[in-house]
């Protein structure tokens, strides 16, 4: 039997961002016949997604540190790798991407980073950290055409000379069109079922297993219900979003761009899925406007197919991206996109196609586009059908994986 390639995967949390999320969604499409998945973390958060790593068949291990500490956990990270017999690092983000440089010099195995934002983005002191030391790594893998060339731009100051190492490649990220999808009338597959059992658990997506007949059966849990359960009216549309509260999503002007749709449409609810430091903020904007009904933060949530399921519109209103996990996640579920232009969402959205875009300064406008999807049942339904084709064409996570492995298997040939 052939020696399986073990690989680490180190970043510095396990919140549930959207780079913490596409290590055991990876991991679940991968050919975990030829690859061994790992992942190291350092920081301890309440909400974590480490079942998830588990159930996606990745050892999860742990060297408790903050930010500042990483600097001093090189030698227990060195020794971690060696005694373990990794053959490459997949770090992600800068944190995670420093300390893996600085490894990097002391064992002779490949590294491999993955940027998941454009640089201008990250503090002084990350920035510089992932600046000065950039060219010790194999291959940068940018999930964006906007994040390579925030990179490129970047080394302009410090080029890179012939021979040297690092090489930037894009790979965009992907989804997995098998579990992100309309569950309305949903049909699924053995397959599809195997890999839920195996991964997210499909009991939480509302579904139930007939194993005799390997099929499956729609348990109550339907889209009605949940808007039941969540007190909104049956035929009351739903505006959405996913995220972790973070001041980059700029929800404070979400919540804006609701309470003055809510000023023309009384009937529309708006869901927001996630939790954050801006929660608190966010409430009380709510709270104040005398619209509290209208609006549910149902925080962190595991399982987001069903919540996805219920929008007719996913808004955005960020300042910038990388290219967001959970935007693609909702146009598999057939879902339209209004959003800012941010980062890589312009590489998705083609405007008035799969939805709608506004200048990042000029988010006022969305407004307008989405009441005109409200207004619109056949245009909602067009721009949501568009919107699942550009993921199964062009944001797979079968093809973002299969990317990933050439990555693999390429610089182990370097090496």
């Amino acid at each position: 039997m052939t020696q399986k390639i073990k690989i680490l995967h180190l970043i510095k949390s396990l919140g549930r961002g959207g780079a913490e999320k596409l290590i055991p969604e990876t991991a679940l499409v991968h050919d975990q016949s030829r690859f061994e998945f790992h992942c190291l973390y350092f920081y301890r958060q309440k909400e974590n997604i480490i079942d998830e790593l588990e159930r996606a068949g990745i050892q999860v291990h742990l060297i408790p540190s903050g930010n500042l500490g990483l600097f001093f956990q090189v030698s227990k990270v060195k020794k971690f790798i060696l005694e373990n017999g990794f053959q490459i690092i997949h770090a992600h983000l800068p944190w995670a991407g420093i300390l893996a440089r600085a490894v990097g010099r002391q064992v002779d195995i490949p590294i491999v980073y993955t940027e998941h934002n454009t640089w201008d983005r990250y503090n002084k002191v990350s920035y510089w950290g992932n600046r000065l030391t950039f060219k010790k790594q194999d291959v940068a893998i940018a999930v964006s055409n906007e994040v390579a060339l925030s990179m490129q731009l970047n080394s302009i100051w410090d080029p890179y000379k012939r021979g040297e190492k690092p090489k930037i490649q894009v790979v965009q990220n992907g989804v997995n069109t098998e579990v992100f999808k309309s569950i309305k009338k949903q049909v699924v597959s053995s397959k599809t079922i195997e890999d839920r059992e195996k991964g997210l658990g499909i009991e939480e997506l509302g579904i139930e297993v007939n194993k005799e007949k390997e099929v499956a059966i729609p348990k109550p849990i339907s889209v009605r219900d949940l808007k039941s359960k969540l007190k909104i009216p049956k035929e009351a549309k739903v505006i959405g979003k996913v995220a972790v509260f973070r001041s980059q999503k700029r929800l404070w002007l979400w919540v804006e761009l609701a309470l003055r749709i809510l000023e023309k449409r009384q009937d529309v609810h708006f869901l927001l899925v996630g939790d954050g430091e801006w929660r608190g903020r966010l409430e009380k904007q709510i709270y104040s406007s005398g619209k509290a009904k209208n609006f549910h933060l149902v925080g962190v949530q595991k399982e987001v197919v069903p919540y996805l399921n219920i929008m007719d519109i996913y808004l955005s209103s960020s300042e910038f991206e990388g290219l967001p996990i959970a935007m693609l996640e909702a146009m598999a579920c057939e879902i339209p996109v209004v959003a800012t232009r941010a980062g890589g969402i312009g590489e998705v959205i083609q405007h008035g196609v799969q939805g709608y875009l506004s200048g990042i300064d000029d988010w006022e406008e969305l407004e307008e586009y989405c009441l005109k999807i409200l207004n619109d049942n056949k245009l909602q339904s067009s721009l949501g059908k568009a919107a699942r084709s550009q993921v199964e064409r062009n944001f797979s996570m079968k093809r973002m994986v299969g990317d990933l492995e050439k990555i693999y298997l390429q610089v182990l040939d370097k090496g």
